[in-house]
């Protein structure tokens, strides 16, 4: 067979170039290994660096959270006792109001009683009166007599106050 008869010719040249492509990759492998590493060096560090500033980061991300929570919460109690004392202050005004006018209203109260009471007295004044002045017509036209003034007066207030 003729191919088989090649080999021993093409071996040798075949090995030539089997061991000058490994050179080339051995010594490629020399020339391109260290800048490979560095590479993968340099970006491995970045990573770690990048993880590192995020982690710092998050820490102080957290940290203006809490800062913030914590301004918050005060000033939500600044405001709930502002809130509380706008009201207690509300509360004496309005009840300081109430009192005014309550005094007010039970000046005018005493002082409407007062002139009730002088009108009665005054309508009770005249009744009594008028009734004095009917009981001596009813006597002089039942009975013919004529009562004095005084005597009828007197009947009349023993008759309304019974």
């Amino acid at each position: 067979m003729p191919q088989i008869d090649q080999i021993a010719s093409i071996y040798a040249s075949q090995a030539f170039w089997l061991v000058v492509v490994f050179g080339l990759i051995l010594i490629g492998s020399y020339i391109m290994l260290p800048k490979i590493q560095g590479t993968v060096e340099q970006r491995d560090s970045r990573i770690s660096g990048d993880l590192k500033a995020a982690e710092n980061a998050r820490h102080e991300a957290d940290a203006a959270d809490e800062a913030y929570q914590a301004k918050l919460s005060a000033s939500r109690s600044e405001a709930q006792a502002a809130a509380a004392k706008a009201k207690a202050e509300g509360a004496l005004t309005a009840e300081a109001k109430v009192k005014k006018a309550d005094a007010e209203i039970h000046a005018k109260i005493e002082a409407a009683e007062a002139e009730l009471k002088a009108q009665r007295d005054e309508a009770v004044a005249g009744i009594e009166a008028v009734a004095v002045e009917a009981a001596q017509e009813i006597v002089a036209k039942v009975s013919g007599l004529k009562v004095d003034k005084r005597a009828a007066a007197k009947a009349v207030k023993t008759a309304l106050n019974a």
